[in-house]
């Protein structure tokens, strides 16, 4: 058994996210000690590094919580998983997209800067009434 501390070394989640994960019921809440202080065991130091590993990826909390209640089932409900991964990827394609057309539109917009001029061509851009509409999405 090992204390918080050693816990969060081990699982690499920080020590307040790990009181955080057991208040939500994303982990359930460990043993603890004839003095009161929490004891993980290895198996339950595995769940927070598994839990770490899909928030790494982005994951919301409500997929985390889907992902360990079907990672205790003897078929592991892959088709179900997959389903929730692939909803996570095209929002992070979304998010990309989203991104590039930011990045062009700021892009273009550095661009048309005239160094060391009074009226800046992109200050006037920003200013104007629908920009962003096409450019930036």
């Amino acid at each position: 058994m090992f204390a918080i501390g050693q816990a969060s070394r081990q699982s690499g989640v920080n020590i307040e996210t790990i009181r955080y994960y057991e208040r939500e019921g994303i982990v359930p809440a460990p043993g603890r000690s004839a003095a009161g202080r929490r004891l993980y065991s290895t198996e339950e130091i595995a769940m927070l590094r598994f839990v770490r590993r899909c928030r790494d990826l982005g994951f919301p909390i409500s997929v985390i919580k889907t992902f360990l209640s079907l990672s205790g089932q003897d078929d592991r409900r892959c088709a179900e998983v997959k389903i929730l991964a692939d909803d996570h990827l095209s929002q992070i394609s979304a998010k990309i997209e989203t991104l590039t057309r930011l990045q062009d539109a700021l892009a273009n917009l550095s661009r048309n800067c005239d160094a060391g001029t009074a009226a800046c061509p992109m200050l006037e851009a920003l200013m104007q009434d629908g920009f962003g509409a096409d450019e930036a999405g």
